[in-house]
């Protein structure tokens, strides 16, 4: 059988191995671009904003200014450039102030100017701009009620982009005629480079019509105030359109993703005698759903003598959801965990870590959590039903009732979710 706690460091050695294969260090130095016969201009926003910085500015042979905002907790030291902290997931003042800086290093630049914009997940909510005649208030508003509902990442930033004075393309307009070239960390399930942090130097190719985000707001659950509902379905809330000379000569390039980590994490784990396979770079959905259904997988070919051989990993990555419905601490990774292991309880030899790449899952300094066959009795030990955690949304409580929180700290990178199922 897997032993549940010899289990965890190898765990925990995939999910390193994932992290470092997107790594500003290791992703970098093959995408950058020509140097100008002008400026140029650095500008990011993300939670790893501040090491794709520091990076690029390691790399960068030539003069070089400019300014990127990340999560609080996560600045790490740039000489050149400015590194500003923010919060997330919910903007505050200090994100208005940044994405100011960030517009005022743009200003004045000329066609033999270059801007580089660093561009990583958590950004759509450090870059805090709402519109002409709103507050942050109401950009708070907005984030929390997309946060409530549970909508998959895409939906939300395509609300975003029609509630913002950056997004969806407009911090690119900010720089014209200035070249900007787009270096993004991708934590979209698909790699749709325009919804990394609501796409603000890339386009929507096929933006809403007012009909369409109406109707969108509206399937998903999304409780708006009226005053932000009423101004997204207006016509001058739409992003600009790709096809706008202004976005002609730009370049977007991906240097990290799930796929290109979970291949990594696949080969290390094979390197160690256990058989990957990867469920999916690209899962979405509400995390307890999600986190049953690869229990149930779990649990069966635990039974079986598997297509795979044993040992086993299933590998997966994606962004699952939460719906908020209870007062608890918890995210999506602890979700998907408790629910996988109330459908593995008791089942030997099956130990699973989920955790978001980036180092924090929901809002709590824990990146996920660690989950075996015994998950669920020692809870019930220790006083508390999984089923009544779950419906209040508490799942950190439990794992941190047990000593089974995940918590590796800020990586220095997004490529979202990461999920190991060792089957023994």
């Amino acid at each position: 059988m897997t032993d549940a706690p010899s289990a965890r460091p190898f765990l925990a050695d995939l999910f390193r191995t994932a992290v470092e294969a997107a790594l500003p260090t290791q992703v970098l130095k093959a995408h950058l671009p020509a140097r100008p016969r002008g400026r140029t201009i650095v500008i990011g926003a993300g939670k790893g904003a501040a090491q794709l910085a520091q990076a690029f500015e390691s790399l960068w042979d030539g003069p070089l200014e400019g300014v990127v905002v990340t999560r609080t907790g996560y600045a790490v030291p740039c000489e050149r450039l400015r590194v500003l902290e923010a919060s997330h997931p919910v903007p505050d003042a200090a994100g208005m102030a940044a994405t100011d800086a960030i517009l005022a290093a743009l200003e004045g630049l000329t066609a033999d100017d270059l801007v580089v914009s660093l561009i990583c997940g958590g950004g759509s909510a450090l870059l805090a701009a709402p519109p002409e005649g709103f507050a942050l208030e109401d950009e708070q508003a907005l984030n929390e009620a997309l946060l409530a509902s549970g909508a998959p990442i895409s939906v939300m930033n395509r609300v975003r982009r029609r509630f913002s004075r950056v997004k969806g393309g407009r911090l690119a307009l900010a720089a014209h005629p200035a070249r900007v070239v787009s270096l993004v960390v991708s934590d979209i399930p698909g790699d749709v480079l325009h919804d990394v942090a609501s796409g603000p130097t890339l386009p929507d190719p096929a933006p809403d019509s007012e009909a369409a985000i109406r109707d969108l707001i509206q399937t998903a659950g999304i409780r708006l105030p009226v005053r932000l509902l009423s101004y997204i379905g207006l016509p001058q809330a739409a992003p600009p359109a790709a096809d706008d000379p202004r976005f002609a000569g730009h370049e977007a390039v991906l240097l990290a993703s799930a796929d290109t980590s979970l291949r990594a994490a696949a080969e290390r784990a094979r390197a160690q005698g256990v058989a990957p396979f990867i469920l999916s770079d690209a899962l979405e959905g509400e995390s307890r759903t999600v986190g049953a259904l690869v229990g149930a997988m779990a649990r069966r070919l635990a039974g079986d003598p598997a297509p795979f051989g044993k040992p086993m990993v299933l590998l997966s990555g994606g962004e699952t959801t939460v719906t908020l419905q209870g007062q608890g601490s918890g995210g999506p990774n602890t979700e998907f965990l408790l629910a996988l292991a109330a459908q593995i309880q008791g089942v030997e030899g099956i130990a699973a870590l989920s955790a978001d790449t980036d180092g924090i899952d929901g809002n709590r300094d824990n990146a996920g959590a660690y989950a075996d066959a015994t998950t669920i009795d020692r809870l019930r030990r220790a006083g508390l039903d999984w089923q009544a955690v779950l419906a209040d949304n508490d799942a950190w409580t439990a794992f941190d009732e047990l000593g089974d929180l995940f918590v590796p700290g800020p990586t220095g990178t997004n490529i979202n979710d990461f999920r190991a199922v060792l089957i023994g």
